[in-house]
């Protein structure tokens, strides 16, 4: 273990999160794999090890801070991109039943190769829109846990989300700076889909000192059955009034 892999130990540790030499492994092959497949498709533009391994991985997990994971058991990534937040959460807590949706095929292609040199189980990758996957039966009002990091506007991104999430179910935000006007934004598309904001927590990643925030909201119904509108529809007239 070099310090880096021992900074991101010490890091989560504060956090009662404690990582096995396997979990240090995965993450390890995580970051070469990252960076190899990198070389062929555009994944990330951080490929500095050391940042990779805070704005990235620690910053995935900076999920579990605020929300219980030996609660969650079905948790589902919406926009995941290079498996950020969802693949970080899963080898960290491998019971989860982790549901990856991508809309690009090259991306399902690098997360099942991640998967596989990872060993890890209980993990389906969906190529697809989130708006048709969340109308399907097994994925709308399914999932305990749903996440985007930094996808989209927070009024288009309930619309992504929130048909995932069961009731009484949470969804949770990954944002970068404050979202005090998103959150306003957002208020129509959080009643009308079922949403109620429980808590935004803000924190700085080590180091660098990053603002980033989350938004935790509470799913307290069923999503009524207009939504989500047809693919396309939540980016260009988002739920706003």
């Amino acid at each position: 273990m070099d310090h880096i892999q021992k900074e991101l130990q010490e890091r989560l540790a504060k956090h009662q999160i404690e990582l096995s030499e396997k979990q240090l492994e995965q993450f390890e092959i995580y970051y070469k794999e990252l960076v190899s497949w990198n070389e062929k498709m555009n994944l990330t533009g951080i490929t500095e090890r050391e940042q990779v391994y805070t704005k990235h991985f620690y910053d995935s997990v900076s999920l579990a801070f605020y929300v219980g994971m030996d609660e969650v058991n079905t948790i589902a990534d919406i926009g995941s991109g290079a498996g950020f937040p969802g693949i970080p959460l899963k080898i960290c807590f491998p019971h989860l039943k982790l549901t990856i949706i991508d809309s690009l095929n090259k991306r399902i292609n690098f997360l099942q190769h991640l998967v596989d040199a990872l060993g890890l189980e209980n993990v389906e990758l969906i190529h697809g829109r989130a708006e048709e996957i969340g109308r399907k039966a097994g994925y709308r009002d399914h999932y305990d846990l749903v996440t985007a990091r930094a996808v989209a506007r927070l009024a288009v991104l309930n619309e992504f989300c929130l048909p995932f999430v069961r009731k009484d179910g949470m969804f949770a935000a990954m944002k970068g700076s404050d979202p005090t006007a998103e959150l306003t934004e957002a208020a129509y598309s959080l009643k009308e889909l079922k949403g109620k904001l429980i808590e935004t927590h803000a924190f700085q990643l080590p180091v660098e000192e990053s603002a980033r925030h989350m938004i935790l909201i509470r799913k307290i119904a069923n999503t009524p059955k207009m939504y989500p509108r047809k693919p396309g529809t939540p980016l260009k007239t988002p739920l706003v009034k």
